[in-house]
């Protein structure tokens, strides 16, 4: 309505009540129904209202308005609604609605993360979320990937990390056990040790190999004991997996599929991103200049403008170890030899000090990376590869897939994976093998970088963390 109504026309409006000021003539009050970060703008003149009726239109209240749309004779908006009716649907008593309009902390809000939806900015981020999540489906089905839904419940580690979230139906005081004393799992619901998954990838690898390119976007668990500003215990994944697809391929779709959610943010979103932009400025504002992050709207264009830099493990390596920041020991984590676990810190050094513009990696030691991945010629390193984003470190990671039978069975008995348990996956390499590759986005830490956020628990509707499993 604040784009297409004509004026002077009768109109009904519903929302909720953001803000109500006035005097004994009239109220305005500040209406806003979620769609958009704009109020519209109620003018009651209080001789056509009961007193007691315009005492129940406080913040937070759910109104129904019918009235006339007219120009705003006020500065802040170009229409407002001269009202004719009010209805108040629901009641939100000042004394108890703890959302008030005034500034609250973010962890304020995260305690209230059932009413932080009405602030304008969980408004902004998950309209923003909303966005993203169509542009991902949009993207990928315009390019012909198929959308495959890959299982929440697995009895397999995708990632080998251990840190998987128990499925089971078995008694938590009395489980059954086997003859040495170990929890019995064939009695259980699957008849075997199952957890929640970290990662759709490895159903995706079956799906891309009959039908050439699919992609999973979907929930995943990780039963890391992690407080950080960047880790969830569920998070959600997309994971394109293409046949015929090799490290260089990988690595040009990788850039294109952010590019263009990027873009899609830009082009849709600019009012929420404007506020947040606003927000984040105002919320730096006393900070020294080298500490405050780049304006957002100019951060999200920075990435569309410049092709991303692309260098080996090893070229990295030499970078850091020469650094000004290494030798003065800046980093929390010295580099200081070759097959060191290259940390957050380390990548955001290359992103947003060295090349000032994203990173894609490849060729990682392959002690340090998944069993999967394709061995390069070197029998040292793997054909993987990072995406390093400013402010995020490593929003993507994938590889080509190692697509040789004897070499994948090879690197599993190192790993101390047994093949048998994985025979389905290596089917896929005994018949009809091909190259093939893949990534998984981090779904929340694309959020993160679009919004501006500092926070990975607020670009999500209800955090899933370390003894917090609220609402």
């Amino acid at each position: 309505m604040l784009q297409t109504a004509r004026l002077d026309e009768a109109v009904e409006v519903s929302g909720w009540v953001k803000t109500k000021r006035g005097n004994k003539q009239v109220c305005f009050i500040a209406l806003n129904d979620g769609s958009t970060i704009h109020n519209m703008q109620v003018v009651a003149e209080t001789e056509h209202f009961p007193e007691e009726l315009l005492k129940r239109v406080t913040t937070g209240a759910a109104l129904r308005v019918k009235g006339l749309l007219v120009k705003s004779a006020g500065s802040g908006q170009a229409t407002e609604v001269q009202a004719r009716q009010i209805t108040v649907l629901g009641d939100a008593d000042p004394e108890k609605y703890p959302i008030q309009p005034k500034k609250h902390s973010l962890e304020f809000l995260r305690d209230n993360a059932h009413l932080r939806f009405r602030t304008n900015i969980f408004g902004a981020v998950f309209r923003v979320r909303h966005a993203m999540a169509f542009a991902i489906h949009d993207y990928f089905n315009a390019r012909g990937f198929f959308y495959l839904h890959a299982p929440l419940i697995t009895a397999s580690d995708a990632e080998g990390a251990g840190e998987m979230f128990r499925v089971t139906t078995l008694d938590p005081l009395s489980p059954p056990l086997t003859a040495d004393g170990q929890v019995d799992y064939k009695q259980d619901f699957f008849g075997k040790a199952t957890s929640l998954t970290v990662s759709g990838q490895l159903e995706g690898e079956l799906a891309a190999m009959a039908l050439g390119k699919v992609y999973t976007f979907g929930p995943t668990f990780r039963a890391e004991n992690s407080n950080t500003t960047r880790h969830l215990a569920e998070f959600w994944m997309v994971e394109p997996e293409m046949a015929f697809y090799d490290i260089r391929d990988n690595m040009d779709l990788a850039e294109d599929f952010l590019k263009h959610l990027i873009r899609y943010a830009l082009d849709h979103c600019m009012d929420d991103l404007l506020y947040l932009s606003r927000r984040l400025q105002e919320e730096e504002k006393d900070r020294k200049a080298e500490e405050r992050s780049a304006e957002l709207i100019e951060k999200l264009n920075s990435v569309l403008d410049n092709p991303f830099q692309r260098l080996t493990y090893t070229e990295a390596v030499d970078v850091l170890k020469c650094s000004k920041a290494n030798k003065n020991g800046k980093f929390q984590y010295p580099v200081d030899r070759w097959g060191v676990d290259l940390q957050s810190e380390h990548e955001r050094y290359l992103v947003e000090k060295h090349f000032k513009r994203p990173v894609i990696l490849t060729d990682y030691p392959a002690e340090i990376k998944a069993f999967y991945m394709k061995q390069n010629p070197d029998a040292k390193t793997v054909a993987a590869m990072d995406v390093l984003f400013p402010q995020i470190g490593e929003i993507i990671g994938g590889s080509q897939r190692e697509e040789n039978l004897d070499k994948l069975i090879r690197r599993m008995n190192e790993v101390g994976i047994p093949a048998e348990s994985m025979s389905w996956y290596l089917d896929t390499r005994r018949f009809g093998s091909a190259a093939h590759s893949g990534f998984g986005l981090g779904f929340e830490r694309l959020l993160l970088f679009v919004t501006g956020m500092g926070n990975i628990r607020d670009v999500i509707p209800f955090p899933r963390t370390p003894k917090n499993a609220e609402f």
